[in-house]
């Protein structure tokens, strides 16, 4: 898995209402880049449709080459219902701030 360009750390920034009430915008999360990720887990991603785009979804299952991923709030969120299958960049770990806490996986 690579890293996005120009972000040499495992630390992301999230921005946006999609994945209220897991994350907020403003939250830092810290990615692992040599996890394989599984059903639940909170993901990087990037979609072919946005290559410019990188995003944090929920892994919902494998899609072929990539995978199905969701916003936890589906009324606030553009995600493979809408764009497809997305390519998986890194796992995400746990919330770094504002308050540190792990983020476990979620089953659906």
């Amino acid at each position: 898995m690579a890293r996005p360009e120009g972000n040499p750390l495992p630390l992301v920034r999230v921005v946006g209402p999609s994945m209220v009430p897991t994350l907020r915008t403003g939250d830092v999360v810290v990615v692992g880049y040599r996890r394989a990720p599984r059903p639940g887990d909170l993901v990087l991603v990037r979609w072919p449709a946005r290559p410019d785009q990188v995003s944090v979804k929920r892994a919902v299952r494998a899609d072929g080459d990539g995978w199905h991923v969701e916003g936890d709030n589906p009324f606030a969120s553009t995600d493979s219902r809408t764009l497809g299958p997305a390519v998986v960049l890194g796992v995400v770990r746990f919330r770094l701030w504002p308050r540190p806490r792990p983020l476990g996986r979620r089953r659906r």
